[in-house]
């Protein structure tokens, strides 16, 4: 009763709005489950039919950000400003605290251009779109600003496809990594002129207009027998690059795990499933076996067979006395040798050493049928 901000029932002295006086099926006397019982009086916080939600707010676990009883903090938080947030968002935080260059209103507070529960029309939380909540704080309109992007009509175009809005090690907190036409303010060698009807459209579509630069890349990626579809679809390398500017390396649009699950996404659920797991993927590290762009191998493995491909991690040889390779026929399929996937399977099982079976007896009797009972 103390504290700065007290929660309107408690300042009422109304205890038995939230609690039964004599018994409950709810832990604390609750008079229903604590997920739900915020929402009998805030029962718009996440708005039906939101773009976002924040995930904490959708699953009712309001207690993870509010003291339900009182706090020094505006809006009974526990914690005040970003500091909250970054209870949650580690990596983010640890990220802006050590950025060279920092945002000015994520200095101040994630709210400045976030929704703390929802928001009704925008991806991200945003308060508004892109980019209009920049614009609420960036001017546009003076010569300097024209200047420095190159009388390109930038407040027309989505800010966060340059800069970094949480902050970076870059000037003008662009990203990281910033494509070198980009840096050399070369916008025209991708796009029309400035003072065309269609200034940001580009002179080639596809690979071909990434081609003019990545020359030998995309060659030599052609040259393969297996080509990632995402090359050579219309849209292609901003499929999984961004064109301007990124924290990642190699201007992935995201970090890796991600990129590649929007479109394997059956991939990762069943390696999250997988009682044991494989670190490349579990590190996001999918080019540690798979070729982004092109192969000669089979399912775009860097290597040419399975073996060689599990052998840059596991030694085989002294990992099991089993003979595997090219003249070891699986007797299940003459057509087939046996190889690592004979047993294992790299993205994931129900079972331990993402096995095909609960247990080895019942893996190998699938080969050494005179064994079976």
């Amino acid at each position: 009763m103390n504290a700065k901000h007290v929660h309107t029932p408690l300042a009422q002295g109304d205890c038995s709005g939230c609690h039964n006086p004599h018994a409950s099926n709810h832990g604390m006397l609750l008079d229903a489950d604590a997920d739900s019982i915020c929402y009998n009086c805030h029962d718009n916080v996440v708005p039906e039919g939101a773009v976002s939600s924040h995930q904490v707010a959708a699953d009712g676990n309001c207690v993870s950000c509010h003291d339900p009883h009182s706090s020094d903090n505006p809006a009974n938080l526990v914690k005040g400003g970003s500091d909250l947030c970054f209870d949650c968002h580690k990596e983010l935080g640890e990220k802006i605290a050590l950025n060279k260059f920092g945002h000015s209103p994520v200095k101040k507070n994630c709210l400045t251009c976030h929704n703390p529960h929802a928001s009704a029309n925008n991806d991200n939380l945003l308060k508004a779109e892109e980019p209009a909540v920049c614009l609420n704080c960036h001017k546009t309109s003076s010569s300097g600003f024209k200047l420095r992007h190159m009388n390109y009509p930038v407040e027309q175009a989505r800010c966060s496809t340059c800069h970094d809005p949480h902050g970076s090690n870059s000037g003008a907190i662009l990203a990281d990594n910033v494509h070198e036409p980009i840096r050399k303010q070369m916008c025209n060698q991708c796009h029309n002129e400035p003072g065309s009807a269609q200034p940001f459209a580009v002179k080639k579509a596809g690979f071909e207009l990434c081609q003019g630069c990545h020359y030998d890349m995309i060659n030599e990626a052609f040259a393969k027998n297996r080509l990632h579809w995402p090359l050579v679809d219309e849209t292609g390398c901003i499929n999984c690059h961004t064109p301007h500017a990124s924290s990642e390396p190699g201007l992935l649009r995201g970090k890796m795990a991600d990129v590649c699950g929007s479109c394997h996404a059956d991939t990762l659920a069943r390696q999250d499933r997988s009682q044991t797991k494989h670190q490349p993927i579990s590190d996001g590290e999918c080019s540690t076996c798979h070729s982004p762009h092109a192969s000669n191998n089979l399912f775009l493995q860097e290597k040419k067979s399975t073996v060689d491909t599990c052998a840059q991690c596991h030694d085989w040889q002294t990992h099991s006395t089993h003979p595997i390779g090219p003249d070891v026929i699986d007797p299940r399929n003459r057509n087939v040798s046996l190889d690592c996937l004979s047993c294992h399977r790299t993205h994931g099982t129900e079972y331990k050493h993402f096995l095909y079976y609960q247990d080895i007896q019942s893996l190998c009797v699938q080969c050494h049928t005179k064994y079976r009972r």
